[in-house]
């Protein structure tokens, strides 16, 4: 495994023999479907003999329900909410992820680093101070990245629990709306991610297919990476 390199900065190399484990990552924008499709990688991967250990952001013991408790008042800046969400990954990095990773667990990670740095930048924050704050992550086995359109996106979401201030970004206005907001936010954290795949390799999932489909797609890649 090698440090992420992140925009063109240094990466260097890890020894391979101590992390035995494997890093599966499952990345999307909000309403996509990662938590149904880690809930389903999981059982398939325990079925196969599999020891797992699955987590994501704001699971921490340390900033998960601060994370939480802080988001419902609305009044959280984008730098602070950054460093809420790098608390939470240090913490999970640290006692959850690493250890397993060297016990040979394959960890099973709904949203990595990827899509905290990308929501992070669409609301300003300087890429390269994301960048130190992250430093010590690993790079992943693999990273499932589940494609969608905000026109695909939006009647998904209003099936499920409508729009919300934070995943419209309503924190910074960037529409007039909920509903403006979250088809402007969206878009610009959909063409982070788009940039993000293509930089680091994601293997690109149609989402807009059905539950079962979108999982088929994933069962067959991740043969690549499995021994």
């Amino acid at each position: 495994m090698t440090k992420l390199d992140f925009y063109g900065l240094h990466s260097y190399k890890l020894g391979k023999d101590t992390y035995p484990g494997k890093l599966i990552v499952i990345e999307g924008t909000d309403g996509v479907g990662r938590s149904t499709q880690a809930e389903m990688l999981r059982s398939y991967l325990e079925s196969q003999g599999y020891a797992v250990v699955d987590t994501g952001a704001a699971r921490s013991e340390l900033a998960g329900k601060g994370i939480k408790r802080a988001k419902e008042g609305h009044t959280l800046g984008a730098i602070t909410l950054s460093l809420f969400y790098a608390t939470d990954f240090a913490d999970r990095f640290e006692k959850q992820i690493l250890p397993s990773l060297k016990s040979g667990f394959i960890v099973l990670n709904d949203r990595y680093i990827y899509s905290l740095i990308a929501r992070a930048i669409v609301r300003g924050v300087d890429p390269v101070w994301l960048k130190e704050m992250y430093g010590l992550a690993i790079k992943p086995d693999m990273v499932f990245y589940l494609k969608i359109s905000v026109r695909d996106l939006i009647p998904r979401v209003l099936a499920s629990k409508g729009f919300n201030h934070w995943e419209s970004g309503m924190d910074f206005r960037f529409g007039n709306d909920l509903y403006e907001s979250f088809v402007n936010y969206q878009t610009k954290l959909i063409e982070k991610l788009d940039e993000m795949a293509k930089e680091y390799g994601f293997v690109e999932i149609d989402a807009t297919k059905e539950p079962q489909d979108v999982f088929l797609d994933i069962k067959n890649r991740i043969t690549e990476i499995l021994v």
